[in-house]
């Protein structure tokens, strides 16, 4: 009863900590889990190289998708990823993900990928890592492509599957999503609804953009990165409640962009939009 699969990380278009409505894109980074089920009915879990890493999540996750489908098991989870934790990457909800997908292969139990990501959101707020559920980010990494959500109800509004060459730039520190000051985001909620009316409107960049300075603002980061990024990027954003920025243009505007952003401390990299999501290996 061993199984695997991946899903990709993500990237930010609109932040859903101001009014509850987030956008968010799947770039070709993985967190991939390996689920091992026995009868033991107690559940553990590692995460790769991060021996002190809280690995509540995907525990639960395992939980969770075993008490959907009646099952009383146990077993261990271990999760691998070079998608830096706590980056705004999305890092959650894609091992998240990867962790449903492959406790219901160990289950041999059929499920739509929207319903396992719907477990997998659960499992977030119950694992106490999430603000607002962040269906966004988890339908972004479930589907692939670019996914707008209500993450109040958890509805799916809108997804497309655009070809952008992606710029990411993580600073060295990290940033938690469930420290995230709700109450200065929530200032800024006629700015996120004019972003998801953008995004709505699959004008995905602009509304990156906005967001990005809004919430920089917001939550005091440095706008300094995404400045560096204009004019060459097509949109350019803090990415969840940070440290993380993200840009999207074409190849050529993404390695001048890296190139700007190389002189800042941390890690610079490119890479793509991923539209086939997360996949049972």
């Amino acid at each position: 009863m061993r199984a695997t699969a991946r899903a990709p990380a993500a990237g930010t278009v609109l932040n859903a900590l101001a009014t509850g409505h987030g956008s968010a894109f799947a770039i070709d980074e993985y967190v991939r889990a390996t689920v091992d089920l026995d009868g033991s009915g107690d559940v553990t879990g590692t995460v790769a190289d991060a021996p002190d890493a809280d690995t509540t999540l995907i525990e639960t996750c395992v939980e969770t998708v075993a008490h959907e489908h009646d099952r009383d098991v146990g077993g261990h989870v271990r999760t691998k990823t070079a998608v830096p934790m706590a980056g705004g990457l999305k890092s959650s909800s894609a091992a998240a993900n990867a962790t449903v997908l492959a406790t219901l292969d160990a289950l041999d139990a059929e499920m739509s990928r929207e319903e396992a990501c719907r477990l997998g959101v659960r499992a977030a707020r119950e694992a106490g890592v999430t603000v607002t559920g962040a269906f966004d980010d988890a339908s972004a990494s479930m589907l692939g492509g670019v996914t707008v959500t209500d993450n109040t109800s958890d509805e799916l509004l809108a997804r497309e599957e655009p070809t952008w060459h992606v710029a990411v730039f993580t600073p060295d520190e990290r940033a938690y999503s469930a420290d995230a000051d709700v109450n200065r985001c929530e200032r800024i909620a006629g700015t996120a609804e004019l972003v998801e009316e953008l995004a709505l409107d699959a004008r995905y960049g602009e509304a990156m953009t906005v967001n990005g300075f809004a919430y920089c603002s917001a939550l005091g980061f440095d706008t300094e990165p995404m400045l560096a990024a204009l004019p060459d990027a097509r949109g350019v954003s803090l990415s969840g409640t940070g440290p993380s920025y993200v840009a999207i243009g074409t190849r050529e505007q993404m390695e001048r962009t890296r190139e700007a952003w190389r002189t800042y401390e941390g890690t610079t990299w490119l890479t793509t939009t991923q539209t086939a999501g997360a996949q049972r290996r």
